[in-house]
């Protein structure tokens, strides 16, 4: 699969929204840059480990032929298809008025071919789309949050595992999140097709 995203993904939270989360909400603007940067960095961490970007774009790529009648869009829900090709032969929209007639449909997940069948192949087929949510789950941005708060109080103990002091030790979370937060951005983790 060969892709290029023409839209370029937002980031999934801002300062003022990381700095709230804190208890006390920080105030100072000395560390914005700091946030600004963890920022960029979790949201593509989080679209990383999601296996797909969930803000709404538009996409072109060129995919292997399934040999039959449908297409899984690796980004989703798909809000639109304008072009399909299939080995460089423009297929058209299928018509709404004529449900038999030969052409392409889409549902949220993916491209369908009416009247005929996507052949097997790789790289047989082109598809532009537009894919997405609006407005974004709001799990997306408080995973992102709560993620730069983490990297943020970590900064001064990287690669620490514990510390002993007082008697007493403190264990740090040696994962790259929280098992709760995986488990809330679950449900929107790309699955491969079967």
């Amino acid at each position: 699969m060969e892709g290029t995203t023409l839209s370029t993904p937002t980031p999934l939270t801002d300062v003022a929204t990381v700095k709230a989360w804190f208890s006390p909400p920080l105030t100072s603007t000395t560390d914005d840059v700091l946030l600004n940067r963890l920022i960029q960095a979790e949201s593509g961490f989080i679209r990383r480990w999601l296996g797909r970007d969930l803000s709404p774009a538009t996409y072109t790529q060129t995919l292997d032929g399934t040999g039959n009648a449908l297409l899984p869009l690796p980004n989703y829900p798909v809000t639109g298809v304008t072009a399909v090709t299939v080995d460089g032969v423009a297929v058209p929209p299928q018509p709404g008025d004529q449900p038999l007639a030969y052409g392409y449909a889409h549902d949220d997940y993916a491209v369908m071919l009416v009247g005929g069948i996507f052949p097997k192949g790789r790289r047989r087929v082109t598809v532009t789309w537009t894919a997405g949510y609006e407005p974004l789950p709001a799990i997306l941005e408080q995973a992102c949050v709560e993620l730069v708060a983490l990297r943020y109080r970590e900064r001064d103990r990287v690669g620490l595992v514990s510390k002993a002091h007082g008697g007493e030790t403190t264990g740090y979370l040696q994962k790259e999140m929280p098992d709760s937060l995986a488990a809330a951005l679950a449900p929107y983790r790309r699955v491969a097709p079967l």
